[in-house]
């Protein structure tokens, strides 16, 4: 049996409050609506109650965020791509955010798992003084448990349309791209933080957004195979390739914290279930 499922996810503004409104379709829903930092900004956890996803799978999600609001989506664990007969499993957003709205878009990682055909689709649509925080982690395989990423493929579509498009392919069986210097180098986890302005970035303010982070990655163990950059005057880019997923994500939370210091002149506030 295979599930499509879909949620829409609207964040409005009431007077100082940022509200969540949303209606699903199908094993995906909004879990918890939580205010840890207060009412301008409306913490969600996303969740799948089947835990994974196989070939013939779709997850559709929609989000849209009013003028002033400011919403922020996590997940509770990893999103998982099982074996696939045939077909291949399908997780696509599709965010649009108006003038002078924010989103943080914070999944915990994809995981790929041998044999899977997995396609992991973000597009987000900014309007002028939007902006958006967000990050993508996939793992390939589960190396600490013996399950090495042996065959299958996993397609990765990034994009805000006429602004920034990244979009590539792994497959299992390209030895040169997975392990050789100038691929993954036999890492199996990459992640990507990216800062989104619906308006090119004031110069001052992106190079002290490049050069905070650049300091906290000269700290960090990961530093020989991690780097920001920005490769268009509205988006800053951190890359990262770790051996496993906890490292890349304890570098990109903290990196999140100083982007979110450093642009919006607020504390991390990490979302609640990430402790748990």
């Amino acid at each position: 049996m295979t599930w499509h499922a879909t949620l829409q996810l609207d964040y409005t503004r009431d007077d100082a409050r940022t509200v969540a409104h949303y209606r699903h379709d199908g094993p995906l829903r909004i879990l918890q609506t939580l205010y840890p930092e207060g009412a301008a900004v409306c913490h969600n956890v996303l969740v799948h109650p089947p835990g994974g996803l196989v070939g013939g799978d779709t997850l559709d999600l929609r989000v849209t965020v009013a003028a002033g609001a400011h919403g922020l989506v996590t997940t509770p664990g990893a999103t998982r791509f099982y074996r696939s007969l045939g077909e291949p499993a399908r997780q696509q957003l599709h965010a649009r955010l108006q003038a002078g709205a924010r989103l943080e878009w914070l999944p915990l990682e994809a995981l790929a798992y041998t044999q899977c055909m997995a396609e992991n689709r973000a597009v987000f649509e900014l309007a002028p003084g939007a902006e958006l925080m967000g990050w993508d982690v996939t793992a390939l395989g589960l190396p600490t448990a013996g399950q090495p990423f042996l065959a299958g493929s996993f397609h990765q579509h990034l994009e805000v349309p006429g602004v920034w498009l990244e979009q590539g392919r792994i497959d299992a069986g390209d030895a040169r791209l997975l392990d050789g210097p100038l691929g993954l180098a036999g890492l199996r986890c990459l992640g990507t933080l990216f800062f989104v302005a619906g308006t090119p970035i004031a110069r001052a303010r992106r190079d002290a957004a490049l050069e905070a982070v650049r300091a906290q990655i000269e700290a960090h163990a990961l530093r020989a195979t991690a780097g920001a950059t920005s490769p268009h005057p509205q988006v800053l880019v951190v890359r990262v390739l770790a051996p496993l997923v906890e490292p890349a994500l304890d570098l990109l939370k903290h990196l999140r914290a100083v982007w979110r210091q450093t642009l919006w002149q607020l504390d991390a506030a990490p979302p609640r279930v990430w402790a748990t």
